[in-house]
């Protein structure tokens, strides 16, 4: 038997080796350590910042092949909050968001490849507003990995893009509101 010894334990390494390695993790954002910011112009003078209240969604993130990692994320439209009340129903109405004919902002990504350093992701991927869906190629940074509290896993990620609002059929106001919206969504989830 004791010639088969190397065999088998060259069989075992073989079988070891094909196993698919456990790379990715899928992630729940966590609504209350995320957020999603966003300044537009107003009268060509200054910025006006908003936020949307409580994001949605997941993302699965595979360190070994980034390609296979994948993004899903929502607002609603009726959580735009500019911290005054006027300007925010303003917002809601059909002159911008349209708020109860177009609940859901939404962003899902199509394909995923490595970014300029290994703590950045190129991700593409569907953005549906107001109605109409444009496809966006977003720079993801992965800000990091952890436990907090202790036993509870968590990861990190952040974007910081523009578009134009005009691009989704909302055009009320351009000149006095600007076309430009800079939006940074910073995503906290937790391992599922």
């Amino acid at each position: 038997m004791k010639p088969f010894a190397p065999l088998l334990s060259f069989t075992v390494l073989l079988a070891l080796g094909a196993a698919p390695s456990r790379a990715a993790d899928t992630y729940k954002v966590d609504p209350v350590h995320s957020s999603a910011v966003f300044r537009i112009q107003h009268a060509n003078l200054g910025y006006v910042w908003g936020r949307f209240n409580d994001p949605a969604g997941s993302y699965t993130l595979d360190s070994a092949d980034p390609t296979r990692s994948t993004f899903n994320v929502q607002l609603q439209a009726a959580n735009v909050d500019t911290h005054n009340d006027k300007r925010d129903a303003h917002l809601k109405s059909p002159d911008f968001f349209n708020a109860k004919q177009y609940p859901t902002i939404t962003f899902k990504s199509t394909a995923v490849k490595q970014g300029a350093n290994a703590n950045t992701l190129d991700v593409t991927g569907d953005l549906t507003l107001h109605g109409v869906t444009k496809s966006v190629t977003i720079p993801v940074d992965l800000t990091g990995k952890g436990q907090f509290p202790p036993g509870t896993e968590r990861a990190g990620v952040e974007a910081t893009f523009a578009i134009k609002r005009t691009d989704f059929d909302i055009k009320n106001m351009v000149g006095p509101v600007g076309d430009e919206v800079r939006l940074v969504v910073a995503l906290e989830a937790v391992k599922q």
